[in-house]
C-alpha cells in the first residue's frame, strides 16, 4: 500500500507540473518583443490601412515617429533603373494612404536602405486633423518595390536617419526578405 506521504508528494508534484504547463500556455499568448525593437525603442503597432491590391504591411512607432512599410511585389515601374524620379515616389510610396491631398515640400533625394536603392521625399500631410510632415521612401530590388512612409519630425536629419537605420535592422529586413521570398 502507498503511504500517505507519497500520495501528498505525488499530488504536489503533479500540481506543480500542471501549473507550469498552464503558465507556459499563457505566456505564448503575449507577443515576444524582438531584440532590435527592445534595443532601438521601436514598438510594433497595427497596420492601420484598408486592404488593397498589395499585402498589408507592418508599422512601428517611437517617440512620436511612425514608420509604415510594405512590399509591392512586381510593381517597380522600371526594373533596370529602379526608382529614379520624384513622381515615382509620389505615386507609389503609400503617402496617399495618409492624406490623398499630400503636398511635396522639396525635391527628393537618392537613398540607400541596405542593398536597396531608390528615393526619399518630404511631404506635408494632414493626419489626425493636424498638419504633419512625412517622408515617402521607395526603394527597389529587381522588379519589386519596397515602400515606407515615416511620419513625424522628419525634417530633422537625426529623426530621418534614425527611421532609416530602423529600416535596416533585422526586425524589418527579416520580415521583408520573407515577404519577398514568398512571392
Amino acid at each position: 500500500m502507498i503511504s500517505r506521504r507519497t500520495i501528498v508528494q505525488t499530488s504536489l508534484a503533479g500540481g506543480l507540473i500542471a501549473g507550469l504547463a498552464g503558465f507556459s500556455l499563457v505566456a505564448n499568448w503575449w507577443p515576444k518583443p524582438d531584440r532590435d525593437e527592445e534595443a532601438t525603442g521601436w514598438r510594433r503597432i497595427a497596420w492601420p490601412f484598408p486592404r488593397d491590391a498589395f499585402p498589408a504591411g507592418r508599422a512601428w512607432t517611437r517617440d512620436g515617429t511612425e514608420v509604415y512599410v510594405r512590399p509591392k511585389l512586381g510593381f517597380c515601374g522600371n526594373c533596370d533603373t529602379g526608382v529614379v524620379e520624384d513622381s515615382e515616389i509620389d505615386g507609389k510610396s503609400d503617402i496617399d494612404l495618409l492624406d490623398d491631398k499630400f503636398t511635396p515640400v522639396r525635391e527628393g533625394k537618392r537613398i540607400q536602405i541596405t542593398d536597396l536603392a531608390g528615393r526619399a521625399r518630404l511631404y506635408r500631410i494632414k493626419k489626425d486633423g493636424r498638419e504633419r510632415l512625412a517622408q515617402g521612401i521607395a526603394v527597389s530590388l529587381n522588379c519589386d518595390l519596397i515602400v515606407a512612409v515615416v511620419v513625424g519630425k522628419v525634417d530633422d536629419d537625426a529623426v530621418a536617419r534614425a527611421a532609416q537605420r530602423f529600416l535596416e535592422t533585422n526586425t524589418v529586413q527579416v520580415w521583408l526578405n520573407a515577404a519577398l521570398e514568398g512571392k
